[in-house]
């Protein structure tokens, strides 16, 4: 039998390792590429799709930035001002001292470098007295502006300062009706503060007492916190700032109750610390926040609310860093981190125009020109963007620094402060800057082209929308547009057209009627108007908008008609207002909003008394019922959004 006959071939390891046959490794290829072939079409596509999108991914995240087009005029480090000292506790200037380059605010790219180097310095950012000034013994002394014995060689060195700032070239590539004046030296609390001497009449005590109500509620429930859910007895947050505390604080000084605010002032040198990891809104806390501590300080004469208010304005300017110099809306005063909304690239227009008064004041007061040229440069860039008759679109593009197309415009949400503004920051300056009163005039004047309309049976005179850009016009009106007629008087005194006077008094009128013609005398937020004639009324409210937030606007405006023209109608207007917040809102800790005002029976509350009730609302009340309406006068005082008041800056 013959066995069986085998070869056996044997490989050996340098065989394949120099490159002979190696038949094993070739099976991964083959398979490898046997798989791909078996995939179909689309699913080769998404691979591709995949593979082509790790590689942008990848160039993106570690190749350089080209820097991003700025539609603002980029200032160099050489145009700082030596003396940002004063933003950051007295010690040297951190632009200098970085080399940090401005556009706008800052530059995105350098953002963390100033954000770190800002982490550095002292939380409490106090602005410190020299050496050679001789405080008192409660360290409060106004030894900024005149107000100090400071020996003969300091003061004359501190003038010096002042001229050759003002000879030299500031270095912004702005137009003269923006350039700046030297920062006055002239508007200085008095030592001691402010004094009013309290209510005078039975019209006043009542709103005091409805103020001591509210604010007892507060201060039992919420003190501290931003709001008071008067109904359920807590607190309610948005900011962790106070808001309601600090909203008030000027209010209790205009009302003579002294103290409560010597209660409120101990919480604000104790607890009031920005250094909180915290996004908040830079319109909300600029006007409600900085402008209630400025407008303290003005009024106390007290050094502690202007060091607060100098910690949170350094605070807020990395929002300037955005692409455009458009501002961002939002920041953490921690991290000093800005943002845009998440839901959104957009900032609002009146947000982003409704920051300078504060931001000048913050200048005037600290010597930091900083703040006032920052917010200033929006302003000028809003000046030059294409409008609608003077109309602006309610968004604007933080990227691009343009105006979203097609946007709603409207006096109302998102767009009535930007021209409140306009006349408020041109009466601040002296009247000095020509591109705000031009674009005031400009936009009353598209705004009863394009918006204003009456109704058919009753001839109310209101102000509408403009839908898609200007193309659809919508016949709503917001509460919020009723603080028109007090801005309008304002500006006929200031010099404006006469016919905005007879504008303001009919739009008055039919902002009386949103109350007047529902059952708890309480107006809706908005109120929807007829254009054609039909049954029934000119005006109807829809179910989601029957609400009252306890909003101050209406009475701003009688207050402002009240004081221009003597007429006691606008008091009698206003006590009947008050009078339905005391029947329908006031609850046993406070005052509460109400979800429905053409039920009496069933007003629905809300539970939720807001900051603006006290610094707003109960503030103009009070002033509308004054005997003597030079208490704060308009020829000297410019309100705020919030209703702090600020002084007007001599020209």
């Amino acid at each position: 039998m013959t066995g069986n006959k085998y070869v056996a071939l044997n490989f050996s390891n340098t065989e394949q390792e120099g490159g002979g046959l190696n038949y094993q490794a070739g099976k991964p290829r083959r398979r490898l590429w046997r798989w791909w072939k078996q995939l179909s079409r689309f699913q080769r596509s998404v691979a591709y799709a995949g593979f082509f999108s790790i590689i942008l991914l990848a160039l993106y995240l570690f190749l350089p930035s080209p820097k991003p087009p700025s539609s603002l005029t980029s200032v160099t480090q050489a145009a700082v001002p030596h003396h940002l000292d004063s933003l950051m506790g007295g010690q040297k200037s951190l632009v200098s001292d970085i080399g940090l380059e401005l556009e706008s605010a800052f530059r995105p790219s350098r953002l963390e470098e100033y954000i770190k180097k800002v982490e550095t310095t002292t939380s409490s950012n106090l602005i410190l007295a020299p050496a050679s000034v001789k405080l008192s013994p409660d360290g409060n002394e106004l030894w900024m502006l005149n107000k100090v014995e400071v020996d003969e060689r300091v003061d004359k060195h501190q003038e010096s300062e002042v001229r050759d700032e003002a000879q030299g070239d500031i270095g912004l590539d702005i137009p003269v009706s923006v350039q700046l004046t030297p920062l006055s030296r002239k508007k200085v609390p008095p030592k001691g503060g402010v004094h009013f001497p309290g209510p005078t009449n039975e019209r006043q005590e009542a709103v005091v007492q409805g103020l001591k109500h509210a604010w007892t509620g507060y201060r039992r429930f919420a003190w501290g916190h931003d709001h008071l859910r008067p109904i359920s007895a807590k607190p309610q947050d948005w900011f962790s700032l106070g808001l309601t505390l600090v909203d008030a604080l000027d209010t209790l000084l205009i009302t003579g109750l002294q103290e409560e605010f010597d209660k409120a002032r101990a919480w604000v040198e104790k607890n009031l610390i920005f250094d909180i990891d915290k996004d908040v809104n830079l319109f909300e806390v600029t006007i409600r926040v900085l402008g209630g501590l400025l407008s303290t300080y003005h009024l106390s004469g007290d050094i502690l609310f202007l060091n607060k208010a100098v910690d949170l304005g350094g605070r807020l300017l990395p929002c300037f860093a955005s692409p455009s110099g458009v501002p961002f809306s939002d920041v953490n005063l921690a991290t000093r981190r800005a943002h845009s909304p998440k839901w959104s690239p957009d900032s609002t227009t009146s947000e982003i125009t409704t920051i300078q008064l504060e931001f000048r004041e913050l200048s005037r007061l600290s010597g930091d020109p900083t703040f006032e040229e920052t917010a200033a440069k929006v302003s000028e860039h809003v000046h030059q963007l294409p409008k609608t008759e003077g109309l602006v679109p309610i968004y604007i593009n933080t990227n691009t620094g343009q105006f979203r197309s097609y946007s709603t415009i409207t006096l109302g949400a998102r767009g009535d402060s930007y021209y409140e503004y306009l006349l408020k920051q041109w009466l601040q300056t002296g009247r000095t800057i020509d591109y705000l009163r031009n674009d005031y005039l400009e936009g009353i004047a598209g705004a009863m082209k394009l918006l204003a309309r009456r109704t058919p049976r009753s001839n109310l005179q209101y102000i509408g929308e403009l839908l898609a850009g200007g193309k659809d016009f919508k016949p709503k009106m917001d509460h919020l547009t009723c603080y028109l007629p007090g801005t309008l008087i304002l500006g006929v005194h200031n010099g404006m057209p006469k016919e905005h006077l007879k504008f303001a008094e009919d739009l008055l009128y039919t902002c009386y009627q949103t109350y007047a013609q529902q059952p708890t005398f309480l107006a809706p937020e908005i109120t929807y108007f007829q254009l054609q004639e039909g049954e029934g009324s000119d005006t109807y409210v829809k179910s989601n908008d029957a609400h009252n937030l306890l909003r101050p606007e209406f009475i701003e405006s009688l207050w402002y008609m009240y004081y221009f023209t003597g007429n006691k109608t606008y008091q009698d207007w206003g006590w009947k207002i008050f009078q339905a917040f005391e029947k329908y809102t006031k609850v046993g800790n406070g005052y509460t909003s109400i979800g429905n005002v053409r039920n009496p029976l069933n007003t629905r509350p809300r539970d939720m008394m807001e900051s603006f009730f006290l610094g707003e609302t109960l503030k103009y009340l009070y002033l509308l019922f004054s005997d003597d309406q030079t208490i704060l006068n308009l020829d000297e005082w410019v309100f705020n959004s919030e209703a702090h008041p600020l002084p007007i800056h001599e020209a």
